[in-house]
């Protein structure tokens, strides 16, 4: 994998539309990266002050009225604002221009649909782990994209973490359901554990602080080992011993994989639905 520590250079003028939650994310992994600030443009339409004071100190336009051919495009907006956004794009995009999109449902036929003729497109789902740089982004490519765009938007999506292509689209709901809604499941799993602290005795903030630590320690153990995910449970599983009996609740036909199943299978359904606006 590319060494993110070193600094990440430009070919040319990038254009951040929409600085939300991940749009910030990637912006603060760019210049964490060293990205000049000169290049970066940023538009939104409710900024947030924090990002104003950033995008202050860095002397970095925010809503510019005129702005060189950008060579990259980041969009970052709401999927519900694709068609106005894609509109006022246009107006910025070259020949020479790759966009990259990681609105949720926003197919590539979408996109071209609103963008002009043989642009450069990837479609991209990044997770909100990207904000402290360990997400993971997965990317798909329209057939205009040339090698050395591919590479370097590989590059790009880096700041927020690990990146992976697919050559299928359809695959992108999948996707979406598995790692871009994820981390909200990861994160319900410590509520729901230190719900069940509570009930069984806990004080509330000891079962908080008890859910938290290990949903974030297993976490960064499995990030660390080389081991599947299979085998770190079975490493911690004693035959007959406290984790077996909870796992075998878990782990009954009705239990974890059937609830995972089903959740997955309805954020991929919605991914789908939003595609199709």
């Amino acid at each position: 994998m590319t060494d993110r520590k070193s600094s990440l250079v430009l070919p040319g003028p990038l254009l951040l539309v929409g600085a939300g939650k991940m749009g910030s994310a990637m912006l603060q992994g760019w210049l964490r990266m060293g990205v000049d600030p000169g290049l970066l443009y940023v538009v939104d339409p409710q900024p947030t002050p924090e990002l104003k004071a950033e995008l202050d100190k860095r002397s970095i336009p925010l809503n510019p009225s005129a702005m060189p051919e950008p060579r990259i495009v980041m969009l970052a907006v709401k999927p519900q604002i694709l068609k106005p956004a894609l509109a006022a794009i246009s107006l910025h995009v070259g020949k020479g221009t790759l966009v990259i999109s990681i609105l949720a449902g926003a197919t590539l036929g979408a996109l071209d649909a609103g963008l002009p003729p043989r642009t450069a497109i990837i479609r991209a789902m990044p997770n909100t782990p990207a904000a402290i740089g360990r997400g993971v982004t997965v990317m798909a490519p329209n057939a205009e994209v040339l090698p050395e765009q591919k590479a370097f938007a590989a590059r790009l999506m880096e700041a927020a973490g690990e990146v992976a292509w697919i050559g299928d689209e359809n695959l992108m709901d999948a996707v979406t359901a598995v790692s871009g809604s994820g981390p909200a499941y990861v994160f319900y799993l410590a509520e729901a554990m230190a719900q069940a602290g509570v009930k069984a005795g806990l004080p509330p903030d000891l079962a908080a602080k008890l859910a938290r630590a290990t949903v974030s320690g297993a976490g960064e153990l499995m990030h660390r080992s080389d081991l599947t995910p299979e085998v770190l449970r079975k490493n911690v599983t004693s035959q007959g011993g406290t984790t077996a009996a909870a796992l075998e609740i878990l782990m009954a036909p009705d239990g974890l994989e059937w609830l995972m199943n089903q959740a997955v299978h309805a954020a991929a359904q919605r991914s789908r639905e939003l595609g199709r606006g």
